[in-house]
């Protein structure tokens, strides 16, 4: 154990919350330690581990983090790090300790973080590291994050180029199919109604069909019109800002579309060699894109979760009861790693035309006034412990040995 205690870098407590993290770090020097407060946004998360990264995380060294179990946001932010050390704890735990330590029963978000550091220091030997996820599993999930930033970023991009051309340059919003590479090409080539009209027609042609646009009709019957076209005005003060950044726009547009089928190349390769494909490609609806952001969300370590429940929590995808009195209210969990829960909603909805079982389920949420959102999440809710059954067994879905389970129960849904 003196050869683990030499590489530590720091003891770390955290005690969430939805507003901040209060934050208890312990020098593993010995130096004293101190307290912390910061944001619960991942920006602001993600600024302080880089911090800690550059104060303790060098040559090899690891920081041990100690926090509550249900909190798992925070967990699958810092679990992207190999340089921490992560000790999830029951709450139950920390309340022993509270009361043990603090007969009085005194709460603190500051002095609960403090305890939490120093139980990681001092009773480690006694707690179950979350352990991280393998290379080729850890790859995977941030290809995944990463396609998804960039297709958010796309979206953004072309919402942007919508408004700008609105402004001085409609005739562009008629013929464009703003998510091609050959809308981009055209967009910083003739970026105003006046440059397209002093291009030759031959060379649109020859522009389209060097883009693999080879529809004779479509390239005539943009020239027709652009004839006919008039400016919405010919204030320069106007014109030339806004194709500037029309160009812009389209350049870093076109850097993002040519990259997604290098992400896609790259999660296809990751995802067909990695070990647990056949269990999550065997979901119906799950495709090549959500199929691997599923395998990633569960993750390689089978020890890691005890319950379909667990999962449901840490993804959001369980819904949070609030009580007040004799109220009773459900209401959505925000407090939750949102790219998991994107990714188990999205698998439901996109379930919905390829399980008979799922559209069953979902018509009759909608028949009880739920909104599509709501039925979703409650379908995704079902959804989740299959998922987990199979993901701990090693076990494809077979739909029909679940449609079998469903009549034996006497589901209303096993005649779907």
């Amino acid at each position: 154990m003196s050869n683990f205690a030499e590489s530590v870098g720091a003891f770390v407590g955290i005690d969430w919350a939805d507003q901040k993290h209060d934050i208890h770090l312990q020098p593993g020097d010995g130096s004293a330690g101190f307290h912390q407060v910061i944001e619960s946004n991942g920006a602001a998360v993600a600024d302080w581990i880089l911090q800690v990264r550059e104060r303790f995380g060098r040559e090899g060294a690891k920081v041990l983090v100690c926090l509550e179990q249900t909190k798992g946001a925070l967990i699958y932010q810092l679990m992207e790090y190999d340089f921490f050390v992560l000790y999830p704890i029951n709450p139950k735990t920390l309340s022993s300790f509270r009361e043990a330590f603090r007969p009085s029963g005194a709460k603190g978000d500051a002095s609960d973080a403090a305890l939490l550091a120093e139980i990681v220091q001092l009773h480690r030997h006694r707690l179950q590291p979350w352990q991280p996820d393998d290379v080729q599993t850890r790859k995977l999930a941030g290809y995944c994050r990463k396609r998804r930033q960039a297709v958010q970023s796309a979206v953004r991009l072309v919402q942007q180029l919508r408004a700008e051309l609105k402004t001085y340059y409609p005739f562009a919003l008629l013929w464009l199919d703003f998510e091609t590479v050959l809308s981009c090409d055209f967009l910083v080539r003739w970026p105003t109604l006046e440059a397209l009209g002093h291009a030759k027609p031959q060379t649109i042609g020859k522009f389209f069909y060097g883009h693999g646009c080879r529809r004779p009709e479509k390239i005539e019957a943009l020239l027709a019109e652009r004839s006919k076209a008039l400016p919405i005005t010919s204030d320069t003060a106007i014109i030339e800002p806004a194709a500037a950044n029309v160009r812009l726009l389209a350049a870093q547009l076109r850097v993002i579309l040519t990259m997604l089928p290098e992400f896609d190349r790259q999660i296809s390769e990751l995802f067909g060699a990695h070990p647990d494909a056949p269990i999550f490609a065997s979901f119906p609806g799950a495709g090549a894109q959500l199929a691997p952001r599923l395998l990633t969300a569960f993750g390689s370590d089978r020890q890691r979760l005890h319950s379909a429940e667990q999962m449901s929590v840490i993804t959001g995808i369980a819904p949070i009861q609030i009580a007040s009195g004799k109220s009773r209210l459900t209401a959505k969990r925000w407090a939750c790693p949102k790219f998991l829960r994107q990714s188990f909603h999205e698998f439901a909805n996109y379930s919905l035309p390829h399980c008979a079982w799922a559209k069953a389920f979902y018509d009759e949420q909608r028949a009880r006034n739920k909104r599509h959102h709501t039925a979703v999440r409650a379908l995704a809710f079902k959804w989740m412990r299959i998922l987990f059954a199979c993901w701990k067994n090693h076990t494809p879905y077979d739909a029909a040995r679940y449609q079998q389970s469903l009549q034996a129960h006497g589901s209303a849904f096993a005649s779907a």
